[in-house]
């Protein structure tokens, strides 16, 4: 294929050979500057995709406690769950629906004293809308029958109360009964049926599971408080969250994962953001190298450039030879990058265990971050964004150059030649 005399030019500025020491020098700063773009989009893809890593780990950890939409009244009970479960599953992107109470309560063994998350639930409907069955270490869901007042403790707030299944705990519901001495508040002695691990701080110490008759019974209800949902795709929670809210009849109130960890979801935004800019940066640092590389490419080759001006070249002409240049160096080093990136990510799992049997150190202790392995999840939609991003940058970084190249003056560069 015969191309345009300024891309064969503009390429072979790219690969200059050894052939003089300025040429040399020159080829070296051109390796550097497609290295540094190579490294800065690999670093930017390898960040981004561990930092999606864990944000998904946590998502799918918080997932396996929380239930994809949950409805419920303000007024207490729903009136009619079964009829606003029924309702709910007309919807295509529904898939289960669970009852469930939900209260706050005190747990008490000898002198110690935690506040938990009181959740009545199904056990046989729960397990549709929710992981916790899967996560259950000791005892099952399963156990906790009408009328037994068993209860499935997370692992860090059994850990506080000291207890094993089959001890014995204590429920202090905040509602009192009024008695002749004043308002007493509710007791009633449990005992523990399970334990599970979310791998979650947050609901493994402070959330507990009985069954939706016994806390019926014990916070006298008439029926349950609300009613949980799973969806075949829980990215489209806010979406479908807002189609019940019109279509489900009665005083009701819909929330979606999203809703109920609001701040969490917020701050991992936010941050994965100032992470894309601040390696961005490192994208730019490259690309301001490669001024530097193209400036030096111009000023070493101003007699060829007036040569070039004399046989009849317009000064477009020279300004495509060096964008051309530089566009080659942005585009391999590009492509160097997202291609090295996307191999580390995708392979993460293997390179930092054998760093860590390397080196004989642990990134992630086990009982700290409840996770053993560096999660890593790779997005086409990243990686595209950011060759994008890096090949613009390397593109515009290429005008001031190659605009040089074009104000040589034929007359003064041969002046001396």
């Amino acid at each position: 294929m015969k191309f345009p005399y300024e891309w064969q030019i503009g390429w072979r500025y790219t690969r200059t050979g050894k052939r003089s020491s300025n040429n040399s020098f020159i080829s070296f700063i051109s390796l550097i500057s497609m290295s540094g773009i190579a490294l800065g989009v690999a670093a930017l893809i390898i960040v981004l995709s561990v930092m999606n890593g864990f944000q998904k780990e946590v998502r799918d950890r918080m997932l396996s406690v929380l239930a994809h939409i949950e409805i419920f009244s303000v007024d207490g009970s729903i009136p009619d769950w079964r009829l606003t479960a029924s309702q709910a599953l007309t919807n295509k992107e529904v898939m289960a629906a669970a009852p469930y109470v939900g209260e706050q309560a005190m747990l008490t063994r000898d002198d110690v004293v935690r506040g938990v998350v009181l959740r009545g639930v199904e056990p046989s409907a729960e397990a549709n809308v929710s992981g916790i069955a899967k996560d259950m270490k000791q005892g099952s869901l399963s156990s906790l029958t009408p009328g037994s007042f068993g209860i499935v403790l997370g692992r860090e707030l059994a850990e506080a109360l000291g207890v094993q299944v089959g001890d014995k705990v204590t429920l202090v519901a905040p509602e009192g009964t009024i008695t002749p001495a004043g308002m007493l508040p509710r007791v009633k002695q449990f005992t523990v049926a399970g334990i599970f691990m979310a791998g979650h701080y947050e609901f493994d110490s402070t959330l507990a599971l009985i069954n939706i008759k016994d806390a019926e019974v014990l916070y006298r209800l008439s029926g349950p408080t609300g009613v949980r949902l799973k969806l075949h795709d829980m990215e489209r929670a806010p979406i479908v969250a807002r189609q019940l809210a019109h279509t489900l009849t009665g005083d009701l109130w819909v929330r979606d994962w999203t809703q109920q960890n609001k701040n969490w979801f917020v701050a991992v935004q936010t941050e994965k953001r100032m992470m894309f800019i601040i390696l961005t940066l490192i994208i730019a640092v490259a690309a301001f190298n490669l001024v530097s590389s193209l400036v030096m490419t111009v000023t070493d080759k101003q007699a060829d450039i007036a040569i070039l001006r004399t046989l009849g070249a317009q000064p477009s002409s020279i300004m495509k030879i060096f964008i051309v240049q530089g566009v080659t160096i942005g585009f391999i080093g590009t492509l160097l990058g997202v291609g090295f990136g996307s191999l580390i990510a995708a392979n993460i799992s293997t390179i930092v265990p054998f760093i860590e049997r390397l080196f004989d150190v642990h990134f992630l202790p086990q009982s700290v971050y409840f996770i053993s392995e560096l999660p890593s999840d790779l997005r086409s939609g990243d990686v595209i964004r950011i060759g994008v991003i890096s090949f613009i940058l390397a593109s515009l970084a290429t005008i001031y150059p190659s605009w040089h190249a074009a104000r040589v003056k034929p007359a003064e560069a041969l002046r001396y030649e």
